[in-house]
């Protein structure tokens, strides 16, 4: 087996892989004599057929597998020897296919282009600002707020009242459609928050400025895309009879409702919103640390990027912001998507870093867990509830799901081993100082 050099360009490469008919002769008998003890044929015994009718009856296939074999151990011995990596599958083409005769030697040629040489990074150098924000007790009032508005209970308005958006209102109806009533569109002392959307469109707004007993006719037309099949599309008539309007009033902040939130006192509910707080400010604040760290290796770091890798990330961004700018559009068959100069520039930025990052943690022997992927899947297989166990089933069979759940987590790890080594200095802050950083994230 011979493997010669005929192309370095850059990271381009290309190589000629010679397998010679004796060797892959010598392969295929190599193999019938293996498998010969096992093999049973009519008019000879199990084990005694002779070797040149099981070359006749099994050659052509073996011979397929020794060349696999023999080309597959010869690309391995050349990257384990060479150290090189290559940045996407290699290109292997069979040279002289169409001539090519048992017996004579297989020349392939193998092309890929090489991952570069990542400089080593003084984590050091690196000066970081960390964002600090406390609970203060204006957001502690506020959040207590919202859990007491959640809380809330409704009490009849006065006599007379009008409906508002956000008010209770009591109802019976009974749904029509051509003057005849149908199943299930009727109901008694349904208790019906107008705005909550609990209803199909259209519904709640007509009953906004009803009274204590008055009756409403809503008309609407049911969504093509309805539950029940004889209802979609249709149009419907609802007689309703207000029978009474509530509006809201939030429950009192005290231990009651602490309870209500499985807390044993409104002090211990307190000190559980105001770590919950600190904690969504923690992670907004990791957040702005981490995109100014990519910043700063983005200009720290430079070094020749595979083209094969820039353009397969620049399609993928152009593909992704077109989705994004028709969010309408659901299907695939919109035709090539040109990426623009701006999109080429973003990803030579995500390559380099993404490069950057994997090459850290190959060094530093980062890995996700079993126990770290495993809640990675469960925290998107939360996003289908309902069909956890398929998303499950389909995460276990395809890699590429695997590898796309894998990398976040890998990334964040990398990114806290280089937070743990770089010059990083607090800074106390407000909430809205913190939250106009967020904000800025979103503008780059």
């Amino acid at each position: 087996m011979q493997v010669t050099e005929t192309l370095k360009d850059g990271l381009k490469r290309t190589y000629t892989i010679t397998v010679s008919g004796a060797e892959l002769d010598a392969k295929v008998t190599e193999k019938l004599v293996e498998a010969q003890p096992g093999i049973e044929m009519k008019g000879f015994r199990k084990g005694k057929v002779p070797m040149p009718m099981l070359r006749k009856q099994f050659g052509p296939r073996i011979l397929g597998d020794a060349m696999q074999e023999a080309i597959d151990a010869a690309m391995k011995s050349h990257f384990d020897a060479s150290g090189e990596r290559p940045a996407l599958q290699p290109k292997v083409e069979m040279k002289n296919g169409e001539n090519w005769k048992e017996g004579s030697d297989v020349i392939v040629e193998m092309s890929y282009e090489a991952l570069p040489e990542v400089p080593e990074l003084d984590l050091g150098k690196i000066r970081l600002e960390k964002l600090v924000v406390k609970a203060e007790e204006k957001a502690i009032e506020e959040a207590l707020g919202n859990l007491a508005r959640s809380a809330q209970n409704f009490e009849d308005r006065k006599k007379g009242a009008k409906a508002k958006e956000g008010d209770q209102v009591v109802i019976d109806f009974v749904g029509r459609m051509d003057g005849e009533a149908f199943e299930g569109g009727s109901g008694t002392d349904y208790p019906l928050v107008l705005g909550s959307k609990s209803f199909i469109p259209g519904f709640e707004d007509q009953l906004v400025g009803a009274k204590a007993g008055d009756e409403v006719a809503v008309r609407v037309t049911f969504p093509e895309t309805y539950g029940a099949r004889h209802l979609a599309g249709k149009e419907a008539v609802f007689d309703c009879t207000v029978k009474a309007v509530r509006e809201p009033k939030p429950a009192p902040v005290d231990d009651e409702l602490a309870k209500r939130f499985g807390a044993e006192s409104l002090e211990e509910l307190r000190r559980q919103v105001a770590e919950r707080l600190e904690a969504e400010y923690q992670s907004a604040s990791r957040a702005v640390m981490k995109r100014a760290l990519l910043d700063q290796l983005d200009k720290l770091v430079s070094f020749e990027l595979p083209p094969s890798l820039v353009e397969a990330e620049a399609n993928q961004i152009a593909h992704q912001l077109w989705h994004e700018e028709h969010p309408d559009d659901h299907h695939h068959d919109h035709g090539a998507i040109e990426p623009s100069e701006e999109h080429r520039t973003l990803a030579v930025r995500r390559v380099r870093l993404g490069l950057l990052l994997a090459e850290i943690g190959r060094r530093e022997k980062i890995e996700v867990t079993d126990a770290e992927m495993t809640q990675a899947v469960m925290a998107a297989a939360r996003q289908y509830p309902g069909q956890e166990r398929a998303f499950f089933e389909f995460v276990q069979k395809n890699a590429g799901m695997q590898q796309q759940l894998r990398a976040p987590v890998f990334e964040d790890k990398v990114v806290d081993h280089i937070f743990k080594g770089a010059k990083v200095t607090e800074k106390e802050v407000t909430k809205e100082k913190l939250q106009k950083a967020v904000e800025a994230l979103d503008e780059m």
